[in-house]
């Protein structure tokens, strides 16, 4: 595919690095020479240094041509402009990155395709999303939702005293016969190396282990792996960031207790008025003494949101030390976010990942409805719906000839999630939930061609 980049800040060049990975033509426009200069060094790609809203410099890029134009800069306005701009000149389709989510709430209203903006996508809205999900499951540290919850993923790390450390996925099944999930990826403790399970693969301590299941398996997932399902009520959020205030207003709709601790006077003032159901705590969240003065020992969630990753890591290790059951930090450093499940904070999640995850979905051949990437390791999730001429539709799983580094984790029917087995026959229509590493990604996507 041919796709055109506006923006090389975070969001953009870690776009450009992935994609320029899988061989995509790719074209980064900016201002900033820097940023440019330092992406044309580390990556195969094309550069044009300008203003994505101009004419002459979207004809440059060869606009007409392109198969999508992706606004990723800091500015708003430019984005939506420059979407506009190339869906006018010839591109295919168009998405801008946003951070007012107005705009995602009234996207029908408004009519943005009218535009001709095909899709808007908000980090800030995203990682609201994450948090709030992750709150919901909270002895996991990785949650994805697929329709609405017909199929959940999730990730943990099992403890000794999981019942089936120790077992083949084989012999799981013989003794669970009736459990609602299936294990998708796992991840060895203290290596960096992702494997899709099979029949044979033995569970072990330590493994951060992803599975797909019911609503009905997340209870027996509970219970079977030794975790307990913690009441989260109580929350405290480090700063008034838009995710820190988009978190809080939601997680107050849903009936949580939330105080929200900002550093910044003024700011402070402005949420109170904004945020009426919300405590809002003047003062330096880094601060113990204000933490224990604000009772963080009696919080069941600590979530760090500032714009700094070391104060949101060091404060989270601060809440973990004072007995916070979960804790989430934002961090913007990738190499950080390697180090989520040796740090001692339940979760980390970052911005330009959740936005990369979202915008690869339109870049996956076949009828992609959602992906996303499982943390810290090297694999993708991916919803395909099921084409009458494709050449899974109508055989059984078992006949398939599915790639060893890819399995299908679930289907989706009709909005009614179902773990499959080899004797499942897939049906045009179906939602099937794919697991699978880099190198069979191509073949996967064939499949659904």
């Amino acid at each position: 595919m041919k796709i055109i980049i506006a923006g090389a800040g975070e969001v953009g060049f870690h776009l450009a690095k992935l994609l320029s990975f899988e061989s995509q033509d790719i074209t980064l426009i900016d201002t900033n020479r820097d940023n440019l200069q330092y992406a044309d060094t580390h990556l195969d790609i094309r550069t044009i240094k300008g203003d994505a809203t101009s004419i002459r410099i979207l004809k440059e890029s060869n606009v007409k041509y392109c198969d999508m134009l992706i606004g990723v800069t800091s500015s708003e306005a430019t984005n939506i402009t420059t979407c506009v701009l190339a869906k006018q000149l010839g591109a295919s389709r168009t998405i801008a990155r946003i951070s007012n989510t107005e705009f995602l709430a009234q996207r029908e209203e408004i009519g943005f395709t009218q535009f001709g903006i095909d899709e808007l996508i908000s980090p800030e809205a995203l990682a609201a999303r994450e948090i709030s999900l992750l709150l919901n499951q909270s002895a996991f540290n990785d949650s994805y939702e697929f329709e609405e919850g017909a199929l959940t993923m999730i990730g943990l790390s099992l403890s000794r005293s999981a019942e089936f450390v120790g077992k083949t996925v084989k012999e799981a099944a013989r003794i669970f016969p009736q459990l609602n999930f299936v294990p998708i990826a796992i991840q060895r403790f203290g290596t960096q190396y992702t494997l899709i399970p099979r029949g044979d693969t033995q569970f072990k301590e330590g493994d951060q282990v992803y599975f797909i299941t019911l609503k009905s398996g997340v209870e027996e997932l509970y219970k079977l792996t030794g975790k307990k399902k913690q009441d989260i009520k109580n929350v405290m959020i480090l700063g008034g960031s838009k995710i820190g205030t988009k978190t809080a207003r939601d997680l107050c709709q849903n009936g949580f207790n939330v105080k929200l601790v900002e550093t910044n006077k003024e700011k402070a003032y402005d949420l109170a008025d904004e945020l009426p159901k919300t405590l809002i705590i003047y003062g330096d969240g880094r601060n113990v003494e204000l933490l224990e003065e604000e009772n963080i020992h009696d919080m069941d969630a600590f979530i760090a949101v500032t714009g700094n990753s070391e104060t949101n890591i060091m404060s989270c290790l601060v809440a973990k030390s004072k007995s916070v059951k979960k804790t989430i930090s934002l961090v913007e450093n990738m190499d950080y976010y390697q180090l989520s499940h040796s740090i001692g904070i339940d979760t980390l999640i970052n911005k330009k990942l959740l936005a990369a995850n979202t915008i690869f979905r339109y870049i996956r051949k076949g009828e992609v409805v959602a992906m996303t990437k499982l943390n810290n390791m090297n694999a993708e999730l991916l919803e395909f719906i099921v084409k009458p001429g494709c050449q899974v539709a109508r055989k059984k799983i078992k006949n398939i000839d599915f790639p060893r580094s890819a399995i299908i984790g679930g289907i989706i029917r009709e909005g009614e999630g179902v773990i499959a087995l080899g004797e499942f026959l897939i049906q045009p229509g179906d939602r099937i939930v794919v697991c699978c590493l880099p190198r069979s990604i191509k073949k996967v996507e064939k499949l659904f061609l």
